[in-house]
């Protein structure tokens, strides 16, 4: 058959499912049936295609058709079918599963004991990443499809998620990074009593130009250099020989943590968390007026016009809010040095998107919760928070459109360190 032959074929194929399709359609208006529901046209279809799915793999295990002659004396024939309620996309479906004699046929479509489809746990994860509870998440499946799902049921199936994050948090890891912008999310843990504590998050950007969600580790208590210290040497054991630069708060020791573990990294205070805490010593309707005044700040040309900006930021504002004044002064020193870099590396550092699409997503799916039992609970949310971000979930995208200038400017910039690691 040629090209043109097996077009034609597959023209008539797909015309002959459209009418079939007319067909039950037709059929299904005629006896006043709806598209979905309990008994709806795509809950009839569903039994009919998992029923003749299961009959054709029961055909395959016994060897022969039904009604086959062949299979009389073959030592194991058909017995019947037993009646279960499986739960699907288009809600609770009633299937009639084959029997075998001697009990040795093991379903694969639907397996023995099965009693949700893959498409429904995929759902019921997806719903938990956006921050719904277990209870909210029954309630919309029972609702929406029909389906009783118990709160215990779907705290298993997303349990599963946790052999993939074991997984994932041990994978090996790029050789260098550009960029590494590391942050903490504060959650309540209930561990005796209900306490704060740290989700510690590393996000890189790849050679490649791409996110990287390097890791989540739960800390102990309140953040600290010292488990900071401990979250980067695993990163380094995992791969990573060289950081280019790396993105933090003003966290006190963390320039010394880095240094300890990548002694050639530099480090850069993040401009968005420096105005976040500007923003809790100011009343609320300055937050504008101190974001338009320290913009020149942050985007000025060099180290020299934006002290010079700063210093016009204090005289105006100093009086009224010195303590946002202490804390531009303190954090100087980790916060300048991208001002002597070039532009295109600037961008990377300041595309803040990324960062805070992981955060706003990360406290959106904390807030539903309120608080967690216990450690694994917090990660296995914040973990699912996480992969929601893509759905290839790899927690990988572009981190933005003009990457290849960016990756000269490093290149030039940090002297063949790129691809001189990776090499």
């Amino acid at each position: 058959m040629d090209l043109e032959d097996a077009a034609v074929a597959r023209k008539k194929h797909e015309a002959s499912d459209r009418e079939l399709v007319a067909r039950l359609v037709d059929q299904a208006r005629a006896e006043g049936l709806e598209l979905v529901g309990e008994n709806g046209l795509l809950n009839r279809l569903t039994k009919l295609v998992l029923e003749s799915a299961l009959e054709g793999e029961l055909t395959d295990h016994l060897g022969y058709d039904k009604h086959d002659p062949a299979g009389r004396g073959s030592g194991n024939t058909r017995n019947g079918t037993r009646t279960k309620t499986v739960i699907t996309d288009v809600g609770p479906v009633e299937i009639d599963v084959p029997r075998d004699r001697d009990a040795s046929f093991e379903p694969k479509i639907v397996r023995k004991r099965q009693r949700r489809l893959s498409g429904v746990d995929e759902m019921v994860i997806s719903l938990a990443a956006k921050g719904l509870t277990t209870g909210e998440i029954s309630a919309h499946l029972a609702e929406v499809y029909g389906a009783e799902v118990s709160k215990q049921t779907i705290s298993t199936i997303t349990d599963k998620v946790i052999e993939g994050m074991a997984e994932w948090q041990n994978r090996p890891l790029d050789p260098v990074y550009p960029v590494v912008f590391i942050d903490a999310i504060h959650v309540k843990i209930r561990d005796g009593q209900v306490a704060n504590r740290p989700i510690y998050v590393a996000l890189a950007v790849t050679a490649d130009g791409e996110r990287d969600i390097l890791g989540l580790w739960a800390g102990d208590g309140g953040e600290g250099a010292k488990f900071w210290l401990h979250v980067l040497t695993e990163i380094k054991n995992r791969g990573v020989a060289d950081v280019l630069m790396m993105v933090c708060d003003g966290l006190k020791g963390l320039p010394q943590a880095i240094e300890q573990v990548w002694p050639q990294t530099v480090v850069q205070t993040c401009v968005v968390h420096l105005l976040r805490a500007s923003f809790r010593y100011a009343a609320r309707q300055h937050w504008d007026a101190i974001a338009k005044a320290l913009r020149p700040v942050y985007t000025a040309p060099t180290e020299a016009a934006a002290l010079e900006r700063f210093m016009e930021f204090a005289e105006v504002w100093g009086g009224k809010y010195p303590a946002i004044v202490k804390l531009w002064e303190d954090a100087w020193a980790e916060f300048v040095p991208f001002l002597s870099f070039d532009v295109e590396i600037r961008r990377v550092i300041c595309s803040t998107n990324a960062i805070e699409s992981v955060n706003a997503r990360i406290r959106r799916a904390v807030k539903a919760r309120g608080h967690f039992p216990n450690e694994q609970a917090a990660l296995k949310c914040v973990y699912m928070a996480v992969m929601s971000l893509d759905p290839t979930g790899k927690g990988r995208k572009r981190w933005m459109n003009r990457w290849k200038a960016a990756l000269n400017a490093f290149e030039i910039t940090f002297e063949g360190r790129l691809s001189a690691t990776r090499r």
